[in-house]
């Protein structure tokens, strides 16, 4: 991974892990989606990391005309670099979870590179009420739920992106997931320069131990050299000790409300633009500077603001 002293910062507004019964600031609404978006790219992040929500019980969906609520309204107020899931959530199938993607064909969208164990329950020992019927299911039955990405799920997401020219966010949860990546890099269904997204400390996969951390670094420049981007995310209370590793070893940083509800031990982040803020102060503390959108996209030979269909 070449070195370079602008780093991305990432934002994850909303995300389908937490609930809205965990946090009053949880975007949930078109709107409040939009205004959390346009606030990380006003603090700093070069990028958007996109899920809808319905407004009635702010379940996760992956229905076209939720995104159209906020996708306009974000690109027409700042110059942010949108990046739409195709995770969607664990309980869906692919061809649910690639609606957004192919309606929109957005410059970015994120790739799950596994099948995994996405373990969520252990947050009911956290949160005891719920304003939503399906909120403590969808937690408690994660103990028996398989996030399915199959090698055939992962090759039909990038096959029906190839046309429009979307690049990826690639989610890696393991070890195994970068070799998966390596696989679809010699198919040619992936080609540089990649993001490379390493997550961190979700049960089901690697720990948030800096030598986790570390070994997957290796492991990512021994199989990508300088082809890749390389970026972190720490769930939950992992989230700033993790940035900081990453930024120490050259790396970029996602943060947001998707990823963690907090703000420091006990204290819920008001705003992802607050978490933003906090990562940005690390950035700058190190005498390193935050990319701007178009930086970022230069880094990530995106195809451009003006070649969406939004």
């Amino acid at each position: 991974m070449p070195a370079s002293s602008k780093v991305i910062i990432t934002c994850a507004v909303t995300g389908s892990i937490h609930t809205p019964s965990m946090s009053p600031y949880l975007p949930v609404s078109g709107e409040e989606i939009a205004q959390a978006a346009i606030g990380a790219a006003q603090a700093g992040a070069a990028i958007v990391h996109l899920h809808a929500r319905k407004p009635e019980d702010g379940s996760p969906s992956q229905d076209p005309a939720l995104f159209a609520a906020f996708l306009p309204k974000i690109k027409a107020e700042t110059d942010v670099v949108l990046n739409i899931t195709t995770g969607g959530a664990p309980t869906m199938q692919v061809a649910e979870r690639l609606q957004p993607v192919l309606r929109y064909q957005p410059e970015l969208a994120s790739l799950n590179m596994g099948s995994m164990n996405f373990g969520l329950y252990g947050m009911l020992e956290r949160f005891k009420t719920f304003q939503h019927p399906w909120e403590r299911t969808y937690l408690a039955e994660s103990d028996d739920r398989v996030f399915r990405n199959t090698f055939k799920d992962i090759a039909c997401i990038l096959q029906s992106c190839a046309s429009f020219g979307t690049r990826f966010e690639i989610e890696c949860y393991d070890i195994g997931h970068l070799y998966t990546a390596a696989h679809f890099i010699g198919r040619g269904l992936i080609k540089p320069p990649f993001l490379i997204q390493s997550v961190f400390g979700l049960l089901g996969g690697i720990g948030a131990h800096p030598e986790d951390v570390a070994h997957m670094k290796r492991t990512a420049d021994r199989l990508f050299g300088s082809d890749y981007v390389w970026s972190v995310l720490g769930a939950g209370r992992n989230q700033m000790p993790v940035a900081t590793q990453s930024l120490v070893m050259g790396g970029n940083v996602r943060v947001g409300l998707e990823d963690s509800l907090w703000s420091g031990p006990g204290r819920l982040a008001r705003s992802n633009a607050e978490q933003v803020q906090r990562v940005r102060g690390l950035i700058e503390g190190l005498g390193l500077e935050v990319a701007t959108p178009d930086e970022a996209r230069a880094m990530l030979a995106l195809k451009g603001r003006e070649q969406v269909a939004f």
